[in-house]
């Protein structure tokens, strides 16, 4: 079990929408296609050193970073800070995909090792540190002599430490800010709740009053979405020719639908949270990875619900407000019985909604049942400790 509650630790984010003038994003795509190209750069070198089986660390494409900058003059135009915070990443990606090699993962749940960024589909994305930006009268000032207009929706609560600018699919440019986190403590309840995550229903607790519904914002956008993307395919250039202003059109409608539905779902995921924190001390909450369902015939009704972002909003919101979250091993959790501990001998298919305990004869609904025997796992139902199993997968408590 992982416990997740350690006050005032970490930081958070807060984004910002970008008012750019004529001159400002072509300065900032210039930037991103060269932090795109080291990028690239740095994934051909990987390969040429993983085929001679030499080490590739971040020292040694700093290195090689600073050669490309005096061999290539359109390439030490710009600011090395983004540069070398690209190369940071490169590293972290490349890191995680040679731990889960070696850790034996398999291969749906093995993070892929760093590829090429295309200039037409690659996100542009800057990342700058302390000392590549600054704010002044209101106005962002990167390195490269780079300025623009931040729309403060609402006030910093402390300085940043870095910002990255990013463009979205619909055009528009956003400013992330990292600050350190700060908790808001909300007045204790004494209540603790259990949470399981599930495809009819997106999260079923122990308690009634805060189980969350599946909303279904993609089924219900699904016509028009088709609509834009039917314009979007008979708009289609040939290969090697320029997009049509129609194409730009339709692509652009398609990607505002997409965003709108995105935005409906974070947003039902975080009333939901800030609900569930609001009147619980403690939450139990399975620690579900629902990457499988991608390939299974609940994969679009899995997406739809967005179970991995509704359970980061839930334990986002737990942090902020200075609550408990214990993430629970999902294994076995609907074969055992939340009030005796006995676990069935087969696994129950899907189609089967109610659990019935063949030892004591209990019957109630299959995910309540989960629900509640994330509670039990937790040690955070003192009445039904006694029937916990001995041999339970372990609770992690993150911090």
């Amino acid at each position: 079990m992982t416990t997740l509650g350690a006050p005032g630790a970490g930081y958070a984010r807060y984004t910002y929408r970008l008012r750019l003038s004529s001159a400002a994003p072509a300065a900032l795509m210039a930037e991103w296609d060269r932090c795109r190209w080291v990028w690239n750069a740095c994934v051909a070198a990987s390969r040429a050193v993983h085929t001679a089986k030499k080490p590739c660390g971040p020292a040694m494409l700093d290195r090689m970073l600073t050669g490309w900058r005096a061999e290539h003059a359109w390439l030490s135009a710009g600011a090395s800070v983004p540069q070398q915070q690209i190369i940071r990443d490169f590293g972290r990606s490349r890191a995680k995909a040679l731990k889960d090699i070696k850790d034996r993962l398999p291969m749906r749940r093995r993070a892929g090792m760093p590829r090429f960024k295309k200039k037409h589909l690659a996100a542009p994305t800057l990342n700058y540190t302390r000392r590549g930006f600054r704010l002044t009268d209101g106005r962002l000032h990167l390195a490269g002599g780079i300025a623009v207009t931040v729309v403060w929706s609402r006030e910093l609560p402390a300085e940043p430490s870095s910002v990255r600018i990013h463009r979205d699919p619909v055009g528009h440019w956003y400013a992330s800010f990292v600050v350190p986190a700060r908790v808001e403590a909300l007045p204790a309840t004494g209540r603790a709740i259990g949470v399981d995550w599930g495809v009819r229903e997106i999260a079923t607790t122990t308690s009634d009053a805060h189980d969350l519904p599946h909303p279904q914002y993609g089924r219900a956008a699904a016509a028009k979405l088709a609509r834009y993307q039917k314009m979007t395919a008979r708009r289609r250039p040939p290969k090697g020719r320029p997009a049509s202003t129609g194409y730009r059109k339709a692509a652009r409608k398609a990607a505002k639908a997409h965003r709108k539905v995105a935005r409906q779902r974070a947003d039902a995921a975080r009333k939901w949270a800030r609900k569930v924190v609001r009147d619980h001390d403690v939450l139990a909450v399975e620690d579900f990875t629902p990457r499988f369902l991608a390939r299974s015939t609940m994969a679009r009704k899995a997406a739809d619900g967005a179970i991995g972002a509704t359970k980061n909003a839930l334990i986002e919101m737990a942090r902020k407000h200075g609550r408990t979250v214990h993430l629970v091993n999902p294994a076995h959790t609907t074969m055992d019985c939340a009030g005796c501990g006995a676990r069935t001998k087969h696994a129950l298919p899907l189609s089967e909604r109610t659990y019935t305990c063949t030892a004591c004869g209990v019957s109630c609904p299959r995910d309540k049942n989960s629900a509640r025997v994330m509670l039990l796992r937790a040690g955070l139902d003192p009445a039904g400790v006694e029937g916990v199993r001995p041999d339970g997968p372990p609770v992690r408590q993150a911090a």
